[in-house]
């Protein structure tokens, strides 16, 4: 078994654990409990001290990172946009998203080496919760306000995050 897919087992276990999703849960607490787990993986990653605990925290983080924005993306950014009407703060998020790619690009599957893949990491992390600030202090609430059934998102979001979750283990 691949390093990648190992990371990506685990990653699947922390994120995808089904305490940690129940098929009831709403769109927002999905999303919320993502940004939960992947804070607790960078704080991992800043205790981790060899290479081996590093690489498979990056792939977790890697992972996670990326099935989440990919879930954002496909059903939760548009139909926020849609029913907001919103011309700044899906914007905002999609091109923060794509900062957020380049960065997995440069670190996942790559050997730690030392200062500058370390420095990558903590990058990415800063750029993470930047990221979740601005979601859950402006957008979430207006999704919330708005009349957007959360729960059947949740449950179209839990659904393309397990076929997601299935292609890469």
């Amino acid at each position: 078994m691949t390093a990648t897919k190992t990371a990506t087992k685990t990653a699947t276990k922390t994120a995808a654990s089904p305490k940690a999703k129940p098929a009831s849960k709403d769109a927002i607490a999905l999303l919320k409990a993502d940004h939960v787990a992947v804070s607790k993986m960078f704080a991992e990653y800043e205790k981790a001290r060899s290479v081996t605990s590093k690489k498979k925290l990056v792939g977790e983080i890697c992972t996670a990172l990326t099935l989440h924005a990919q879930i954002e993306e496909e059903i939760f950014y548009p139909a926020v946009k849609a029913k907001l009407k919103d011309k700044l703060l899906v914007p905002e998020a999609t091109v923060e998203h794509a900062s957020l790619k380049e960065l997995i690009a440069q670190i996942e599957g790559v050997e730690p080496d030392g200062e500058m893949f370390d420095a990558k990491v903590k990058v990415l992390s800063e750029y993470v919760k930047h990221h979740v600030k601005e979601e859950q202090n402006e957008m979430f609430p207006k999704a919330k306000a708005s009349t957007l059934d959360m729960v059947e998102l949740g449950s179209r979001m839990t659904a393309r995050k397990e076929d997601l979750l299935a292609q890469v283990t």
